[in-house]
């Protein structure tokens, strides 16, 4: 996982927005926006241990498609209706009526029971890793109640020793690192309340959404939600698609992110979604900072880290040949003032090619001019050497005639020696 290539590019292209939900505004939704907003958008919700960075490589694919994609950290809440109610208002403040979800194990729990309770708003489900009760995760964890009032570092080391630990694939490996580092971005209220939406009693009761717009993807290797669990899923959506993965461990979509990438395409695609990519790609700053204007207009803030977009200049293009812009439009019309000059005296018009009789000449080598203004003295000087020349009766244009035996000068027969003699 290169954190300082395709990560850092994500990070400069994608801003982060904050909108606040509820009446005195202190809860705020963490979100990634991006794609096409008249194409219905796909929003991701992770499990405990993630947040919304980790589906990065989703929102650049998908977006270069021509789909949206939102992906989504909510506030802290402490009982599922509580979190069906703040998502609501979140896809109210984005002006989003229906979505499709992409949850991965907690994410799709709470996207399973959002289609139950509010089934008008939800077209399509794609569940990762997932499971349709958590009675079983109650049973392990017998400190549920404490939950809210355990320190930070506890709670971080209890979530770390559900990821499987030992000698794993390079990309499983690069997938748990990144998801690590992001661990230690969420606040200690925030793991709290992830893990009492992962404990505290509750089924998905009946969703309406047909079978045909339910896709299930799993990994066929280990994941910290066992196998059974992710077996009811099946059987509860049995007209559903099945996607699964060889490998991929807990995080496949960062892992196993071409795969992941490849099925959430084609699930889009099997419920009616059609991407729209851009005939002509927009600059990235331009398109930040329309979607930053967008969202000002909601009253949704952003966070755009890098410079150069909210309305900055941008650098110009700096030719390296020329060391002071400012004297750069001036040479041209010293050359061209040169030229009529060199052109009165009936000399060729091209002063740095054509000779003081016309003749082409080839160009000076080994001249290099550091100040452009000194270009029209230094024709004058060639012309009055010329003068020179044509007044003890030798050509204008010595260089041009050479002797083929003795590479040197030849002017009207003799030699050079004799004719500086």
């Amino acid at each position: 996982m290169s954190e300082a290539g395709d990560y850092v590019h994500f990070k400069a292209r994608v801003p982060l927005h904050h909108i606040p939900i509820g009446s005195s505004g202190t809860k705020h939704w963490r979100f990634y926006d991006f794609g096409p907003k008249s194409v219905p958008p796909l929003v991701c919700l992770s499990g405990v241990a993630g947040s919304a960075d980790i589906f990065y490589k989703q929102i650049l694919f998908l977006s270069a498609k021509g789909y949206r994609v939102i992906a989504a950290d909510a506030p802290a809440v402490w009982n599922h209706l509580e979190w069906v109610s703040s998502f609501e208002k979140f896809l109210d403040a984005l002006g989003v009526h229906q979505v499709h979800l992409y949850g991965t194990s907690l994410g799709g729990f709470l996207a399973q029971l959002f289609a139950q309770y509010r089934p008008r708003r939800v077209k399509s489900l794609l569940l990762s890793n997932t499971f349709v009760d958590n009675w079983d995760f109650e049973a392990i964890t017998p400190w549920a109640s404490l939950i809210s009032w355990t320190p930070e570092f506890l709670l971080k080391r209890y979530i770390l020793s559900g990821i499987r630990d030992g000698p794993q694939e390079p990309s499983i490996a690069d997938s748990i690192d990144f998801v690590v580092k992001q661990l230690e971005s969420l606040s200690r209220e925030e793991l709290a309340s992830r893990l009492t939406l992962n404990t505290l009693p509750a089924a998905v009761g009946h969703v309406t959404l047909p079978d045909a717009a339910v896709t299930i993807m799993d990994t066929n290797d280990y994941c910290a939600v066992p196998s059974f669990l992710k077996e009811k899923v099946s059987a509860r959506y049995p007209g559903g698609r099945r996607a699964l993965l060889k490998s991929g461990g807990d995080f496949p979509f960062l892992s196993r992110a071409d795969e992941v990438n490849l099925h959430a395409q084609l699930h889009l695609r099997r419920v009616g979604v059609e991407g729209q990519p851009q005939l002509t790609p927009k600059n990235s700053g331009e398109e930040r900072l329309g979607v930053d204007k967008d969202y000002k207009k909601k009253g949704i803030g952003s966070d755009l880290r890098q410079g150069n977009v909210e309305g900055q200049p941008q650098p110009m293009f700096q030719d390296p040949m020329v060391k002071d812009r400012s004297k750069s439009s001036s040479t041209s019309e010293e050359i061209l003032e040169a030229d009529n000059n060199v052109k009165r005296k009936g000399v060729g018009g091209d002063i740095m090619q054509v000779g003081a009789e016309g003749q082409p000449q080839p160009p000076l080598k080994n001249l290099t001019f550091t100040d452009r203004s000194s270009s029209s003295f230094c024709n004058e000087e060639i012309l009055e050497k010329d003068e020179d020349f044509t007044r003890k009766g030798v050509e204008s244009n010595p260089l041009q005639h050479w002797n083929s035996e003795n590479t040197s000068p030849v002017t009207n027969g003799s030699t050079a020696g004799e004719r500086l003699n």
